[in-house]
């Protein structure tokens, strides 16, 4: 795997973890073990500045993704194809903020961000109640086997 974490705020975010996270969430989800993917961790303005762009929707969101090969998960006997799974952009003020209001820590929600943003990639949606059902579900399981612990209640719709 080759998995690309950046920061390029002020706020202090564990690179390691989450490239440690994305590695697991790939390999659990059978991806390519060449599959390429970019974490960037940026502030509200550029954060605002896409989710205008690309949503049109005014002010920060928490975590954006944008797939480029439309890689989808494989099996243990067929991993999926190899390629560039896409970019995940994740702004920490916002996950801060949600982490408050849902009674954990900033890092657990960007463990959370993270978890999420990447199941964008492989084509999971929640747009519709069984689709969110299946992504959150899918989402909660990926989050505990990596931290061993229950995961935060999802802030992200």
């Amino acid at each position: 795997m080759s998995i690309e974490v950046n920061n390029e705020t002020e706020y202090d975010v564990d690179l390691k973890d989450v490239n440690a996270l994305a590695e697991s969430v790939m390999r659990a989800m059978f991806l390519h073990p060449e599959t390429e993917v970019s974490i960037v961790f940026i502030d509200e303005d550029a954060m605002s500045a896409l989710h205008v762009e690309w949503m049109d929707l005014e002010g920060p969101t928490d975590v954006m993704s944008f797939p480029m090969d439309e890689l989808r998960p494989g099996t243990a006997g067929a991993p999926g194809e190899n390629g560039i799974l896409g970019d995940i952009v994740i702004c920490p003020s916002v996950a801060e903020a949600q982490a408050k209001a849902g009674g954990h820590s900033t890092h657990d929600e960007i463990l959370l961000l993270t978890t999420h943003g990447l199941l964008h990639l492989m084509g999971f949606d929640h747009m519709e109640p069984a689709e969110k059902e299946e992504m959150f579900a899918l989402q909660r399981k990926l989050l505990e086997s990596y931290t061993g612990r229950p995961a935060p209640k999802e802030t992200v719709e």
